[in-house]
């Protein structure tokens, strides 16, 4: 399973944001879901909200950007506004042996 849409959008939206490369931007990103419990894998938009606001900031003190707080604020009232299809449906069992059946 690869990584969320959710993930990749936030992602590209730091390392735009920062002096950050893709892997500078995806590690740290992923740093602050491992400090919350949550993968890249899993993550919805609401849970990446929150960490972003709450968790994120304090990553990019530690990596020397400036203005991390006001960067992840700009980042998450984005995110809000974002639609992410692959979380418009959530698999349920039920859907996942109708596709096998077909």
């Amino acid at each position: 399973m690869g990584d969320s849409n959710v993930f990749d959008w936030v992602c590209a939206n730091l390392e735009e944001a920062t002096s950050f490369s893709a892997i500078e931007a995806r590690g740290t990103v992923r740093i602050a879901l491992k400090k919350s419990g949550l993968d890249a894998a899993g993550i919805n938009a609401a849970q990446m909200q929150v960490v972003v606001k709450r968790v994120l900031p304090d990553e990019l003190a530690r990596r020397g950007i400036d203005g991390g707080q006001d960067t992840c604020d700009a980042i998450a009232m984005q995110l809000k506004d974002q639609r992410f299809d692959a979380e418009a449906k959530e698999d349920r069992p039920e859907d996942i042996f109708a596709r096998l059946g077909n």
